[in-house]
């Protein structure tokens, strides 16, 4: 049986040259509490990363809150659309950055996530 609902190594969005490029010529939209930047690459798969702001979360602890939060709703609910990506031999970057300025509660990540997810398929394959 394969490994469902994993976040491993290389599905994270690490590479600088990789986040430089997304930031310069992805494209962008917002769902609140969360603006997300993706772009279309040429390998297949997902690469995810999430970034919050220090000026927002002045403590360490809560920006690292935030992203396990952020990081574990994307986890649980990527799945279907990277099999649609795998299938079509399409390689997608994608870039969460939280906004608001209150700690999350996962329901609304969560929610906020499947929307996301939504959005993307229909940009990405619409």
């Amino acid at each position: 049986m394969a490994k469902q609902f994993t976040l491993g190594r290389q599905e994270r969005l690490k590479s600088r040259k990789s986040i430089d490029q997304l930031f310069s010529e992805g494209q962008r939209f917002s769902q609140p509490p969360i603006r997300i930047l993706f772009r279309k690459t040429t390998g297949t798969g997902l690469k995810f990363g999430v970034a919050v702001s220090s000026k927002l979360f002045k403590k360490a602890v809560d920006r690292n809150r935030v992203k396990r939060v952020v990081r574990e709703a994307w986890r649980l609910q990527k799945n279907e659309f990277e099999k649609q990506l795998m299938e079509k031999g399409q390689g997608l970057d994608v870039f969460f950055i939280y906004t608001d300025k209150e700690l999350p509660v996962s329901a609304v990540i969560s929610k906020a996530t499947g929307l996301i997810i939504r959005k993307l398929n229909e940009r990405v394959n619409g």
